[in-house]
Formats: C-alpha cells, structure tokens, sequence
C-alpha cells in the first residue's frame, strides 16, 4: 500500500476558499486558478482542479487547450508543455478544449480568447511551461506534508513521486492533497537541458480518436438525443437576399420539419441531413440582387489593376522614390495579379445549438470563442453568461473559422429564435454546409493586384522600389478594424512587403481598397501568400539583372538580419544549390518571414511531355525558435508546402455575373497526389522563443516554383494560378 494513505487526510484538507491566483509572465501572464469555490470534501475526493492542468484520481493529468485544434497540432504541444514541467507519463496527458472565458483564455497577443496568426504557441509557451511548474509544485508540497519530509528531497518523474527512503505515489493519488496546496505565484521553469519532451518528437494525442472514427470528435459528426439538422439556401450572389419563396414541395420530402425564413435565406429544418438537403433542392426562391455584387472576375481585377496606378494610402514611405526611378540607368517593371481563393477544408462549416428560450449552448470548432460567444448572446438577446461555447476539434480552417462576423454562430441563432417564434418546442439542431455551400459561400482570400516599378543604377544595383497594391480589405468595416488597421493601413494586404528585411536605399508602398460585397477573410499566411511571391520573384528579376547567383544576391540584401541569412544558407546547402543539376531539372529559391518564423525553400522541377511542369522536390530550412515538437514541425512544413502549392498550380475562384463557378472539388481542384513533391524539412536548433509554423512553410512555395521555371524558360509567372499559362 502507497504510504500516503496511510497518512490522515483530514489534516492536509483545505477549508472553503477562492482560487484566484495570478502572476504575469513573460507572455501573457499566468492564470494558475479560476475563482472556484473549494471545499474539503472535493479534496478529499482526490480532484486537482486549475485552469490549464486538471489531475484526476484515476491519474490522468487533463491539459484545457485555449486554442482551437484545426490540425495543426496545437492541442498536442501545449500538452507537451505541462507534462514536461509536471514530469507527467507522456501517456497519461489527454487534452479537452478549454471553456469561453476570456478573463481567463485570452490569447494575450489578441486581447481575446482565440486562435489565429500562429499565435498559438508564441502566446502560451511560458504560460502552460508555468501552469505545469505551479501543479508540481503543489504535488510536491503535498508529498512533503504526507510524508514528512522535506520538499527538497521529493523528485517527480514520468508521473511518480518519490522519496528516498521508499515512500512513493502517483499524480493522482496526490491530486487532492496538492488542492490544497498554495498556488506558487512564480514556479521554478526547468532549463532547457532539463527538458524531457520540449524538443522532442512524439504522437499527437488527436491521432488516435481521429484514425478510429471516434464519435463527436467533429462538428459533422456531433449527434445528440432528438437533434434537428438544418440547411440554409443562401443567395447565389453576395448581397442578395430573399424577395419571395415557395415551400410547398420542400415540405412534401418525408422527414423535413419546417421552413423558415431567416435573414440570411430560407433554413430547411429537417430529422436528418438528407432531408433537409433534399428539401433545400425542391425550394422556389427569386432573389433580391438590387444590391449585390453583380461583376464577373475580369472585371474586378481589371478594377484593380487599374487602382494600382495611383493607389491613394500611404504604406511605407522612406523618400522620394519618384525622382529616384527618373534618375534610375534602368526601371524594371511588372505587375501581377492574384485570384479569390477558398479554403477548402476537409470539414465544411457546420454549428449545433440549444436554445431554450434562456440559455444557449452551442457545439462546433469555434475558432475565436469570445467573437462568438458575443454574437450569440447579441443575436439571441440573453446575457452573456447564459451562453456556453464548446469547442470541438476542428477538420481544418486555413483561416476560415476565424470570422469577425460569427457568421455561423449568428445565422444558427437567428433560426433558433426563428423555431421560438414559428411555436416549435425547444430542440437542439445543427446546420450543415455542404461542399458546395462552403466553395460558393464566400469569404475567401481577396483576389489582389500588385504593380512594382524597381530603379537600377549602371552597375545593376537597386536604387528605388515602389510598391502599389489593390485589394478588398480583410478587416475594414469590422469588428477587427479598431485593433488591426492603424493610420487606415490594412496591415494583412501588406506584411511580408512594406515589413521586408531587404535593405533597398528607398522603398514606397501604396495601397487601394476595392469596394465588393464578396466577402474575405484571412486564408492560410494571409498576406504574405501574394506579397512573398512578388517580392522572391522580383528578387530574382533583380539577381539576373545584376549578373548574380540568386542566393549570393539575396545574401548581400538580408546581410542585417542572420536569421533569414541562416536558413536561406541552411536550405541551399542541403538542397546542394552549389551542384549541377541532372539535365532537364531546374532549381528555384524563396526565402520569406511570418509570424515570426523564418523559412528558406529550393524547388526543383522538371517538365512532362506536354510542357506541364512537375515539382519534384523541395528542401525546406525552418527557423521558428525552440522546435516543441519536431515531427509536427515537419508535418506542418509538409502541410503548408502541399497548400500552398496546390493553389499555386491550379486554384481560383471565380465569378461569372457574380455567380462562383467553382462549386467543388471538381472544378476547384486541390492539390493531387501525383503534383506532391519530395519534401525534406531542416530545422534550426534554438533556445528562441518559440513562433508560429502553421503557416509559415505555406508563402515561399509559390515564389520558389516560379523562380525554378524561371530558371528554364526565362519568364516569370505573374497572374497566378499556373494553369493560366498552361503550365498544368
């Protein structure tokens, strides 16, 4: 029998109290407990309760994830985190998604709780590190008390706590006792030679449920006792909206409920979902387009082709750029363009709600808990505290789920007050997007036009960059515009751009705001998705001017940031840039910062019979601080690379009389097997603080490739996607 029990409990139980404890950290402060009231008893029942860590009897140590898990693996390295500074098992750590609270979930670098901008673990690196250090902490106290020994002696190590002279326990049995314990304002954080799993590759703790199908692990999947499901026909234009509808055959399909006219369309509530797709179909609706967005595509980007001309807000403005071009031996010119382009997770938005007139609980992958959770309680006219969010793993975003606007929460609780109103008895229900709800449903990465005049003096060198962008902005007009625009600068249209580390002598950047009800949102590394491609392409229009290998140029204009220095050597070496290629292959180069991560990527390429081309590898070189977790690293590398070299090749969307085109897979084809090169990952060895890497391999790809094909045919690719110059 373990010596603790031997020990009476009674004298280490706690009376009623408030645990709320909190000390600022170096990110984000550390909020070790909320303001729950404790009694005796629940120590006694062995219950380790804190916000980031719970330890149960059964010796499962629970780590609440704050941030959506979209697949990026977030859930599994702040897990990490905690059981390296616990000294848990790695087998007995499980995560659940952390409830909306933001007094005590807020991403520090967004003053909200949420999950976006690979934020994750730069936010939540030292705050999780302290919330693990504080519970062993307080599971060593509690031996020590036990035992009757000092804390000194106490050691923890893969989730047993011992002492020499043979007394020893698990986390769980000491669960209850460390309740009890005081919460350390500031626990002693291991070295990083002390680290057992920081650093180290290991599963995620999502892989198992997923591979087994397991049940309610996705919004598409939540089931719940006499749960409705629903469909929305919404407008086939942006902007248009309901003028009359007829639901009389919809209402013959065996088990549709309802219709119901919201703000937004017409909801088909139905027993299931096929009935409630079925009786969408059967719908006789005549649209309002007086105010929708009624241009096809070519006429928008003609729109913004011509706005880059004279864009009129002022980016960056180091001098006269101007007088310098004028004075320039030669200007390089170029423009490009960049079409809509979806997100295409593999699970399209869906949302379930109960809504019992007074309280609302809601179930999906909210990716930004408390926009949605203030939508709701808005939308459905209870108090805020009424409302519960439960955040489910989600079957990816790329951006998607992080809506300023709440849109599914908005729309679902719009028909829950719609079922009140048309008499219907409370009912949880659930509203499914189809494939094609979500290709033609809008908010996409805004379709963009870039024009760049570079100035060289006679030796090739650059004297001026002017840089003039259009596009529609992500954030202006919404509830993001107050903290993200500054000076009227949508700053996602520009990073990666008016923030570059090349050392030009001048650099301008203006920018132009289209007007269009299509709606756009963030989309996997947001600007930095076109801006990186114009700016490693035009790098490599400048290196042949100037009669320069493309890496010793770039080398020459980052000489003031060795970061970036040092992958873009890492990846050229590895990828042997100094060695002959094998006859009919061709090498491209890109090297780009975001979200903090530095990531250098060489392409190689060949060309089919038909003249199309074919990635045949890419060696990355990753700098993103402290590597948590390697093998995710790598996974995320892999991911961002196949992404973004799908849209790269193949993907738009496309409006005809503002009608989308693409309406799945078919026609908006994502990256096939056959197109996904050989990737080999280097990453940087770093005591950093760890930053993002759930976008940052996604930006250099494009530019890497069309640098390759540069390299064969001496052009580059400006108007993307590749299939446009029949490189597909």
């Amino acid at each position: 029998m373990l010596h603790l029990l031997q020990k009476p409990l009674a004298a280490a139980q706690p009376s009623r109290r408030t645990f709320l404890k909190a000390s600022a950290g170096a990110i984000g402060g550390l909020v070790l407990a909320m303001n729950l009231p404790r009694s005796a008893a629940s120590a006694a029942e062995g219950e380790f309760i804190q916000p980031f860590v719970h330890i149960r009897p059964d010796n499962t140590v629970v780590v609440l994830s704050k941030h959506l898990d979209k697949g990026q693996g977030t859930a599994s390295g702040l897990a990490t985190l905690v059981a390296d500074e616990l000294d848990a098992a790695h087998d007995q750590v499980t995560v659940e998604f952390a409830p909306s609270d933001p007094q005590v979930y807020a991403n520090s670098l967004f003053g909200v709780q949420g999950t976006g901008g690979s934020t994750a673990m730069a936010n939540s690196f030292m705050q999780y590190r302290q919330a693990g250090a504080a519970a062993k902490a307080m599971i060593v106290a509690a031996a020590a008390k036990a035992w009757g020994v000092p804390v000194g002696e106490i050691t923890v190590s893969k989730g047993v706590v011992s002492h020499g002279s043979g007394d020893s326990a698990t986390l769980g049995a000491l669960a209850g006792l460390a309740a009890a314990e005081e919460v350390p304002a500031e626990p002693v954080l291991k070295t990083p030679d002390q680290w057992v799993y920081i650093g180290k590759s290991f599963p995620r703790l999502d892989v198992k449920n997923k591979s087994a199908g397991a049940p309610n692990t996705y919004t598409m999947d939540f089931q719940r006792d006499g749960l409705l499901v629903a469909t929305v026909a919404r407008a086939p234009r942006f902007g248009g909206k309901v003028k009359s509808f007829d639901a009389g055959e919809a209402m013959k399909v065996p088990g549709v409920v309802r219709v119901l006219q919201i703000p937004n369309g017409v909801a088909v509530v139905a027993e299931s979902t096929w009935p409630a797709i079925r009786g969408r179909s059967l719908l006789e609706i005549e649209w309002d387009d007086s105010a929708a967005e009624t241009r096809s595509s070519d006429a928008m980007i003609a729109e913004l082709k011509e706005m880059t001309v004279s864009p009129p807000v002022k980016v960056r403005e180091d001098g006269d750029v101007a007088a310098a071009l004028e004075a320039s031996a030669k200007v390089i010119e170029a423009d490009y363009d960049f079409p809509l382009l979806a997100h295409g997770a593999m699970e399209p938005l869906d949302i379930a709600m109960m809504f019992d007139g007074e309280t609302a609980e809601f179930w999906f992958g909210s990716q930004i808990q408390t926009i949605d959770h203030n939508v709701a309680a808005a939308v459905l006219g209870i108090p805020f505290q009424n409302v519960k969010i439960n955040t489910l793993w989600a079957g990816g975003s790329f951006g998607r789920r992080a809506q300023a606007d709440a849109h599914p929460v908005a729309e679902i609780a719009t028909l829950g007050k719609a079922m009140q109103a048309a008499g219907m008895a409370p009912a949880p229900v659930k509203i499914v997007w189809t494939r094609e709800d979500d290709m033609t449903g809008g908010y996409y990465r805004p379709m963009s036009a870039h024009r760049i005049r570079v100035g060289l003096d006679a030796a090739g060198n650059v004297t001026a960059f002017q840089y003039n962008i259009a596009a529609k902005s992500i954030v202006k007009g919404t509830a993001f515009e107050a903290v993200l625009m500054k000076d009227g600068v949508d700053h996602s249209m520009t990073e990666g751009a008016h923030d570059t580390s090349y050392a030009f002598p001048l650099m301008n950047m203006d920018l132009a705001y289209q007007e269009t009800q299509v709606p756009v949102l963030w989309w996997r590394s947001v600007g930095h998705t076109h801006t990186a491609y114009v700016m490693e392409t035009m790098i490599d229009r400048l290196a042949k001017e100037a009669g320069k290998d493309p890496v010793a140029y770039r080398l020459e204009l980052i000489r003031d940031d060795p970061r970036k220095a040092h992958v873009l050597r890492l990846a050229a070496e590895k990828a042997g840039w100094d060695q002959p290629l094998p006859d009919g292959r061709y090498r491209g180069v890109a090297v780009h910062k975001s979200f903090g991560s530095y990531v250098a990527e060489v392409a190689e390429i060949s060309f089919r019979d038909d003249g199309t081309v074919k990635v045949e590898k890419v060696t990355a070189a990753v700098d993103c601080g402290t590597p948590v977790n390697p093998d995710n690293i790598v996974a995320q590398v892999e991911g961002g690379i196949g992404y973004g070299l799908g849209a790269v090749l193949r993907n738009q969307v496309t409006l005809v009389d503002g009608v989308v085109e693409e309406t799945n897979f078919d026609t908006y084809e994502p990256l096939r097997m056959s197109d996904m090169p050989e990737v080999e990952v280097h990453i940087v060895a770093s005591n950093e603080p760890p930053t993002g890497i759930g976008e940052p391999g996604t930006p250099p790809i494009g530019p890497a490739v069309a640098n390759a094909i540069a390299s064969a045919k001496g052009e580059w690719i400006t108007s993307l996607p590749l299939s446009k110059a029949g490189l597909v």
